[in-house]
């Protein structure tokens, strides 16, 4: 099996960085894939550097990344290793310049992520997971920290993420009906990741969708790594070696403690939903 270099995949994203912020800070044009699902001259550019860097290390690997033709990746999963990259997590909040986005990269080794690096560009922070030896928080500077999720286990005390393209009063709704602390909007999925590795945050979930298997790879390993868990809103791990690549059962990841009380609220959840359906 291929010899993964974590310390590489990290240069690598912060060179991705480095130009990501380039555009940045400049001006950029704005096209879209598909309503709402916006594009910049950062994302090519950072998939295209990712990719080749990746491609020269690695030629044995196959990298299924957001913004490259699937045909560069068709075998991907007969593979027993497989890179799965982000170029830049939250296009939109790039746009929107509010610096709630990260370039990130995942590592699917068997059946399972392994490795998860995320670094956000307008800061410098990165998070590195590596499942079964931990995860660590490197600064700009490169000064490592190890993290770990909390140990939270009841939903009063709960701080939950949510995409902050979300409407406030539904926000506060759940607040109410889940009985948690606090719901806040972030940005990508990667930051969302970071911040519940880090110890900020407690959970993020999203019911139905969850983005593509390159926005869950790199968390699903970096929340793990950091004594969390991850999976479908089924209670499932997630297949990334399934026909789509599309999360189409949602996401919860969390710190551990809150994960089944968690799976049991969206249970309830679907079988309302159910009911209300089947009488009318």
């Amino acid at each position: 099996m291929t010899a993964v270099d974590v310390e590489r995949l990290l240069g690598i994203l912060r060179e991705a960085a480095e130009l990501i912020n380039d555009v940045y800070r400049g001006g950029f044009d704005v096209e879209y894939k598909a309503p709402g699902d916006p594009i910049t001259v950062a994302d090519r550019h950072a998939n295209e550097l990712i990719c080749r860097r990746l491609s020269a290390l690695y030629p044995d690997v196959p990298v299924v990344a957001e913004e490259s033709d699937a045909n560069r990746y068709a075998n991907y999963r007969s593979r027993p290793v497989v890179f799965f990259v982000d170029p830049v997590d939250g296009t939109r909040e790039f746009v929107n310049r509010n610096g709630e986005f990260v370039t990130m990269l995942g590592v699917l080794e068997g059946n399972r992520a392994s490795i998860g690096v995320v670094v956000q560009p307008t800061t410098g922070e990165a998070g590195v997971g590596i499942v079964g030896q931990g995860a660590w928080r490197v600064t700009r500077d490169g000064h490592r920290s190890p993290i770990h999720v909390t140990n939270t286990d009841a939903l009063a005390g709960a701080r939950l993420v949510a995409s902050r393209s979300g409407d406030e009063n539904r926000y506060e709704e759940i607040r109410r009906r889940l009985g948690v602390a606090a719901i806040s909007p972030l940005g990508s999925a990667g930051l969302k990741g970071l911040v519940i590795a880090r110890g900020e945050a407690e959970a993020y979930v999203t019911p139905d969708y969850g983005g593509n298997r390159w926005d869950a790879c790199p968390i699903d390993a970096l929340v793990t790594a950091a004594g969390g868990r991850f999976g479908d809103a089924y209670g499932a791990e997630i297949d990334y070696r399934s026909e789509s690549l599309v999360n189409d059962r949602g996401i919860v990841a969390s710190n551990g403690s809150l994960h089944e009380r968690l799976l049991d609220l969206l249970q309830q959840r679907r079988a309302k939903r159910s009911q209300e359906n089947s009488s009318t």
